[in-house]
């Protein structure tokens, strides 16, 4: 047996709710794409076309390996339906397909089948070029002037460490060298920090370098982390970041935004019974939690 088939068999254990659900979506959409399809295999007689394909990838996503791309994806995932349809015909034999326990499982799939295909739906409908280009024009409005800072530190355990490398710096060898060799701070290559807000470090580290100016060093500073000598080397005014930096991450906002409005007014205009609280509406019932408001769109961690 091939490395890809026994690949794919581990991936069929692993995703087997997801194949179910591909499984119907292959069915509904089978009478419409029959005349079109492309035939890839067949087991037993039973094709598998090229739309099989294209929705087990869609479904599968990130359950297939990343390094695989282009045909050998394609091969992976063809491999894993022919898995699947040997499965499928041996439940068939054993009239699995007949029990109330599969029906109760196709009707859950069918139904959230139906509720991705109309979030699918208002998602394309929502994320035009117009709607993320306003939706980064508000964010970018909304931001308060900041300022960010470039710094270097010595983070060591105790006072007098801190007193003793503050010495050294000050007498004249390299706050970078002197950092490699005694700082605490396995993420700071150098002592470097990089570029970062007041409010990104601990309170006592932001304030005093807040109020420090480029070039200065600071006397010992105390935080939860140890102890710390800080360089400031530089600060800017803090830019908001450019539309095609955070394109990805703004569209996102406005698909989670179009989707939650949907369900909210869906939910507004619905009466919603529920055995464990009281009726949406009634005297007591609390506001309902399921779909809260998108958040706006965050900006993209910077690297210290």
């Amino acid at each position: 047996m091939s490395h890809a088939r026994k690949n794919a068999r581990s991936l069929a254990r692993a995703a087997l709710g997801a194949t179910a659900l591909a499984a119907l979506l292959a069915m509904s959409v089978a009478s419409a794409t029959a005349a079109a399809a492309k035939t890839l295999a067949k087991v037993n007689g039973v094709e598998i076309t090229d739309e099989d394909l294209k929705l087990a990838l869609e479904d599968l996503g990130p359950a297939v390996p990343r390094q695989l791309e282009g045909k050998a994806r394609e091969s992976y995932v063809l491999d894993f339906l022919i898995d699947e349809q040997l499965v499928v015909q041996k439940a068939q034999a054993d009239k699995l397909a007949e029990t109330p326990e599969f029906a109760k499982k196709l009707g859950y799939l069918r139904d959230k089948a139906l509720m991705e295909t109309l979030l699918g739906d208002v998602a394309r409908k929502a994320a035009t070029e117009a709607a993320i280009k306003q939706a980064y024009d508000e964010a970018a409005k909304s931001q308060k002037p900041e300022t960010e800072y470039h710094a270097h530190h010595i983070l060591v355990p105790t006072e007098d460490e801190a007193k003793a490398a503050l010495k050294r710096v000050k007498g004249g060898e390299d706050f970078g060298k002197v950092a490699t060799e005694l700082s605490k701070d396995p993420g700071a290559k150098g002592g470097d920090l990089g570029w970062f807000t007041k409010d990104r470090m601990v309170p006592e580290f932001g304030d005093v370098a807040a109020k420090m100016e480029p070039g200065q060093i600071s006397e010992p500073v105390k935080t939860q982390f140890g102890w710390h000598i800080i360089k400031l080397d530089e600060k800017r005014p803090k830019v908001f970041p450019p539309l095609d930096q955070v394109k990805d991450q703004v569209a996102r906002y406005v698909v989670q935004k179009a989707q939650s409005e949907l369900v909210m007014k869906l939910r507004d205009g619905s009466k919603i019974e529920r055995a464990d609280q009281p009726a949406e509406g009634s005297p007591g019932a609390k506001p309902a939690e399921g779909a809260k408001p998108a958040e706006k769109p965050a900006e993209p961690a910077k690297k210290k």
